[in-house]
């Protein structure tokens, strides 16, 4: 009897077990399907790649667990180390800005949780990442491996100076706010390519900028919008 009544007992305890974990999947997935609609298209993004982005990478999966209940409020988060990852419309808006596409090879200089290393993911043919604070760039590469992110390779090291060994680049993304545009960085920079980057001193306003590269290897720059970043850490400070 003690047999039968464990085979009966125990689909029903695995069930109750299962339960609130589906139900914590779905609450996020509509709670992310929100935030697509509410501050990314609402906001004005519109390219459907982004969008299909933004919809599918699971943001509170690299957010501190504490804070998981406010994976999906449209603003930054902190991840220690006196860093953050970033308000996902300002990820949606550079990603938009970089025009990425499936053939591209793109850059990012801090990686941090590694949340936006993975939306790029998602739309480009690889992501090469870079994070300066080493116990971040571990654990994020450990969380994107996890998730299989198979296309995202990631260096601990000073971004300044690019990954030049994997250059050219066909975009580059920086998430910190830098005093000037890094010349090493537009050095890697395909002809054709965008590079987005805040520029401003910490704790004053910064404007964040569109970089582009013409075929005959000319700059532009473009200032988009005000923003407010955390400062770009170099290893010698």
């Amino acid at each position: 009897m003690k047999g039968m009544v464990f085979k009966l007992v125990t689909p029903v305890l695995l069930l109750c077990m299962l339960i609130p974990i589906v139900a914590s999947a779905v609450n996020y997935r509509n709670e992310r399907e929100r935030l697509v609609r509410n501050h990314i298209i609402g906001a004005g993004i519109k390219d459907t790649e982004t969008i299909r982005s933004m919809r599918t990478v699971p943001r509170e999966k690299f957010v501190p667990t504490e804070l998981r209940k406010h994976a999906y409020a449209n603003q930054p988060l902190p991840i220690g180390y006196g860093q953050t990852i970033s308000q996902p419309y300002i990820v949606a808006l550079m990603t938009e800005l970089l025009s990425v596409d499936e053939d591209d090879r793109v850059l990012e200089i801090g990686t941090g949780s590694g949340y936006q290393a993975a939306i790029l993911a998602v739309i480009a043919q690889e992501v090469f990442t870079i994070e300066i604070i080493e116990p971040l760039g571990i654990a994020a590469s450990k969380k994107l491996t996890e998730l299989g992110y198979g296309n995202i390779h990631t260096r601990i090291g000073d971004g300044y100076y690019g990954w030049e060994e994997q250059a050219p680049f066909d975009a580059i993304i920086v998430t910190a706010a830098a005093d000037h545009i890094p010349p090493p960085l537009l050095k890697q920079l395909s002809p054709g390519g965008r590079m987005c980057i805040p520029v401003g001193q910490p704790y004053f306003p910064q404007v964040l900028k569109l970089v582009t590269r013409d075929r005959e290897g000319n700059f532009t720059v473009r200032d988009i919008l005000p923003v407010q970043f955390v400062p770009f850490t170099r290893a010698d400070e």
